[in-house]
């Protein structure tokens, strides 16, 4: 049974003592060496009561929709506020809440927002989608009874259907629920093994790709290419089956216009390292052709390290290659997009490891820290064509997440990431660096605004529409000197930044 819920969000604007909205839109005309024009910036003051910081999701020409849970009077709820391209707030409204109810996951199609919300104390119960109206802030929402306990990882929209992936004990499955006829099921073509789904993702033309990572018969890992029509009938199932003495450890997938499919990600000699770069293109009957590209043969690859440790690291490579041999590096590499360039194809991935800290006899957990992002271009058959990178320096997360973002232009590629209260760029075309990495700092609301190092927090670089971006967080701003404005104050921030193209 589903219920759907007309509701109407509130347009009018409050100053409540809930939360004090102060916006700042200053227009800053100076670029940086980093191309970066930083057009405005939004504050929210937040209140030491405040409980979740404001989530932020591009609705691209629409602007942003910041979200967070909090409780009240009434409830648990969402507060939902948008801000238009110009950093001015257009609504603010409520959706309630049942206790222990949490967003899990969002996604934005068609100027309209989708909130999948679950209860995350329990295996079982309900799923709840909010279909959130951006122009007008009305939305429906839609009730799922579910009977398998999974928690979902994975949430996108098709065409008139949603589309839920998680795990039932290790096994991967996805949930597909249709927005019109009301109904949902199981999508076929997974099998009762333990496997990972590493891509859950929509095509321009309704239909569906996924890809999941398993061991086959020989316990070696490779990827299962599973092709869906519209209405989530399985049409395709493509294999992809590891060389010698390979696994293939993640992939991410791309339609192209001749109705072939080009696959590329990281493989390893072990299923949780990767030694290397594959692309595999698929053709329509799903016969398909692989090409590996070890680290060793990237010429950018190591240039994250410091010049002598680099210097050692080629030293070694030509020594062994003179004798015929490899030298075998393992990284844990994180594939995050794979997106068309010209009549090219562009792999972006980010090199991470895992840090513990000792408390007394104890390792903890201490974040993922990040060294480098890998940027290679090949053509349609696979064939490297050029390789670059991009340090990234000082970053650990809990979490993995992508920090590092790709903006192609015709003869030139941006690369971007937020630390802190900065923004560091990179340019390149292909494997030449045209600019090296400049870092240029936040814009504040106040001339006699700072922010000290270690003051901001969460923050983060995202996409945004054209050639803007958004950057977000949270930060400790002092101000000794302006009336009227606490010489301390936490505020969460936006600011628009957008990426100038400089004349040749």
């Amino acid at each position: 049974m589903v219920k759907i819920v007309m509701c109407f969000i509130l347009l009018k604007l409050r100053w409540t003592s809930l939360v004090i909205i102060t916006i700042a839109f200053t227009l800053y005309h100076s670029v940086s060496l980093g191309q970066t024009n930083q057009s405005g910036r939004y504050e929210s003051i937040i209140h030491d009561n405040d409980r979740e910081y404001y989530k932020v999701v591009s609705a691209h020409e629409k602007g942003v929709i910041l979200y967070h849970r909090l409780t009240s009077v009434v409830g648990n709820l969402i507060e939902l506020v948008r801000i238009d391209t110009a950093l001015h707030e257009v609504w603010r409204g409520y959706v309630q809440l049942n206790i222990d109810e949490v967003v899990l996951h969002t996604h934005l199609k068609n100027d309209i927002l989708y909130l999948l919300i679950k209860n995350t104390k329990i295996a079982l119960g309900d799923l709840q989608i909010v279909q959130l109206k951006i122009e007008t802030g009305t939305y429906n929402l839609y009730t799922i009874k579910n009977l398998i306990p999974f928690i979902p990882t994975e949430f996108t929209i098709t065409n008139g259907a949603a589309l839920i992936g998680g795990y039932f004990n290790y096994r991967p499955l996805i949930l597909h629920f249709s927005l019109s006829s009301l109904k949902s099921k199981i999508l076929p073509g997974f099998f009762n093994e333990p496997g990972e789904l590493t891509q859950l993702k929509p095509n321009n033309d309704g239909t569906i790709d996924v890809i999941v990572s398993a061991r086959n018969l020989e316990k070696k890992k490779g990827l299962w290419i599973l092709n869906y029509d519209s209405l989530g009938n399985l049409v395709k199932n493509t294999i992809l089956q590891p060389g010698e003495s390979k696994n293939l450890i993640f992939g991410r997938s791309l339609k192209m216009t001749n109705g072939e499919q080009v696959v590329s990600g990281v493989y390893g000699r072990y299923a949780d390292y990767s030694r290397g770069i594959f692309v595999a293109t698929i053709n329509a009957f799903g016969e398909y052709d692989i090409k590996y590209y070890s680290f060793t043969e990237l010429e950018h690859f190591f240039n994250y390290m410091k010049a002598r440790r680099e210097k050692r690291v080629r030293e070694k490579i030509d020594r062994r290659r003179i004798k015929g041999k490899k030298v075998k590096f393992n990284y844990r590499i994180l594939v995050q997009e794979l997106l068309p360039y010209k009549n090219q194809y562009i792999l972006l991935g980010e090199a991470f490891y895992p840090h513990y800290k000792t408390v007394g006899n104890t390792y903890l957990f201490d974040g993922y820290h990040y060294t480098h992002a890998v940027v290679v271009g090949f053509d349609k058959n696979g064939k490297l064509l050029w390789d670059n990178s991009f340090e990234i320096n000082d970053v650990k997360s809990p979490t993995l997440e992508q920090f590092v973002k790709v903006y192609p232009e015709d003869n030139r590629i941006a690369l971007l990431y937020l630390y802190e209260n900065s923004i560091r760029s990179k340019i390149i075309s292909g494997s030449e660096i045209l600019e090296g990495k400049t870092l240029d700092e936040m814009k504040l609301k106040f001339e006699d605004d700072k922010v000290k190092d270690k003051e901001t927090e969460t923050s983060k670089l995202d996409y945004w529409y054209g050639n803007c971006f958004f950057a977000f967080g949270v930060q400790q701003v002092r101000n000794m000197r302006e009336p009227n404005v606490p010489t301390m104050r936490k505020v969460f921030f936006i600011n628009k930044i957008t990426y100038t193209k400089l004349a040749h």
